[in-house]
């Protein structure tokens, strides 16, 4: 069964689209350079690897498109709040054809893995991660890719929000370009080869 059913399948007119692949992250320039965002900065790597212009759409997000080797791929970064990404993959979702979760690759910061440390996971459970959340609640599955970019746990829970809101440093903003551009190559990989493909490369690192 399609993930959004029939109804919402036949909204879409032309080519259903391959996968969309969603950096989450906070809007604005206060935002930016913040363990948070680092979803946002790999969505900025495509768009400069493939030369698209990410541009605004009705769905409360940028996209960009991609047309490549066969593959029609949709760049995405929510202009909602982290806590609301759902609202804007949604309804792309459905806008560009996707009919199964499994369809939709998204990039996050992962507070469970060390900083600068790149995992694939297919599907899962949302680990408090409010981004996640809010897609869930929108798919109504779970069983979306994830490319999960290590940022370290806050040395305490009362220091959450500071953790990763905070802007990086010169020194850990070199370090995180790496993980950036590794988190890129993991879902080029996911969307050519396959997510099993992309785990067995990158998760043994």
């Amino acid at each position: 069964m399609a993930l959004f059913g029939r109804d919402a399948r036949l909204k879409r007119r032309g080519t259903p689209f391959n996968a969309l692949i969603v950096g989450v992250g906070n809007p604005g320039r206060t935002y930016d350079s913040t363990r948070h965002n680092v979803g946002f900065d790999v969505i900025d790597e495509l768009a400069r690897r493939h030369g698209v212009t990410l541009k605004s759409c009705r769905e409360s997000a940028t996209i960009a498109e991609v047309h490549r080797d066969g593959l029609h791929l949709l760049l995405v970064k929510p202009t909602t709040y982290m806590n609301e990404s759902g609202r804007a993959v949604g309804p792309l979702a459905r806008r560009f054809g996707i009919e199964r979760a499994e369809q939709i690759v998204v990039v996050h910061d992962e507070l469970d893995l060390d900083p600068g440390v790149v995992r694939v996971k297919a599907g899962g459970g949302l680990a408090g991660h409010n981004g996640l959340r809010s897609i869930n609640e929108h798919l109504k599955s779970q069983d979306f890719l994830r490319v999960r970019i290590g940022i370290g746990k806050p040395p305490s829970k009362e220091q959450g929000a500071d953790h990763v809101l905070a802007k990086f440093t010169s020194k850990d903003r070199a370090a995180f370009d790496v993980a950036v551009a590794i988190a890129a190559d993991a879902t080029e990989v996911i969307v050519t080869d396959g997510v099993e493909a992309a785990m067995q490369r990158f998760n043994s690192r």
